[in-house]
């Protein structure tokens, strides 16, 4: 599903410059729920950014569900965002003024898909992840954890390869926290392709693998022994 080799990350500003990351190597395969774990400046947040096609790698290889992204133009990089990654941010990102629904159909206007197609994948991926009750509620109108079923609903709409997830639990609770990491779980039980940047340890123990960043290197790679929420 991803396979990346090799990848440097140097920012520049005139002459000076600040590498933020170290010949990566890394690889995700079909079906894995991955963490991604790190202190602040360690590389992981840049390492999403390049993930997402949110930003360019200054050299190697990288190949998302054998698309070689490391060879796109700029241009090409919303369409594969919207055809191939499905985002969580940690603060949501819903339009308050829209439906619930309405937010989790966005993605799909994007992608020219007829309206009356739009509703029914955004209701199906809703009752997906518990909301099918809440339709037509807003935002505002629901509380922090629900917001973030909605954003995970609209991840889906797509059936996008992966799904990146940044600090999805930060803004929350540690009850919702524990709801939403049980929702990623039975997506990825599903088949879902997860990638995660978590700060919290026991956040990280949902998943399915441990990947941690230090200085621009990974400096550990392993299986989660003790998986929390697995029966």
């Amino acid at each position: 599903m991803i396979d990346i080799q090799k990848v440097n990350k140097i920012y520049r500003n005139g002459r000076l410059e600040l590498q933020a990351l170290f010949d990566i190597d890394f690889k995700v395969e079909k079906e894995e729920f991955v963490s991604i774990m790190g202190a602040s400046g360690s590389g992981k947040s840049t390492f999403l950014q390049i993930l997402g096609c949110l930003d360019h790698a200054t050299s190697g290889t990288y190949i998302l569900d054998g698309i070689n992204v490391s060879e796109a133009k700029d241009k090409d990089f919303s369409r594969i965002r919207n055809q191939k990654i499905g985002f969580v941010f940690q603060s949501f990102n819903l339009l308050p003024k829209l439906t619930i629904t309405e937010n989790v159909e966005l993605p799909m206007m994007y992608a020219g898909i007829k309206p009356r197609e739009r509703r029914e994948r955004a209701v199906d991926a809703l009752i997906r992840v518990g909301l099918g009750n809440r339709i037509k509620h807003t935002p505002n109108e629901i509380s922090g954890g629900q917001r973030q079923r909605v954003a995970i609903a609209r991840a889906l709409v797509n059936n996008p390869a992966i799904i990146l997830a940044d600090e999805p639990t930060g803004n929350l609770d540690s009850k919702s926290s524990v709801e939403i990491m049980n929702i990623f779980q039975g997506l990825n039980n599903e088949g879902v392709t997860i990638v995660m940047v978590t700060h919290e340890p026991d956040i990280a123990e949902f998943t399915k693998r441990r990947v941690v960043f230090r200085d621009g290197i990974i400096i550990d790679d392993a299986p989660i022994q003790n998986r929390r929420g697995i029966s």
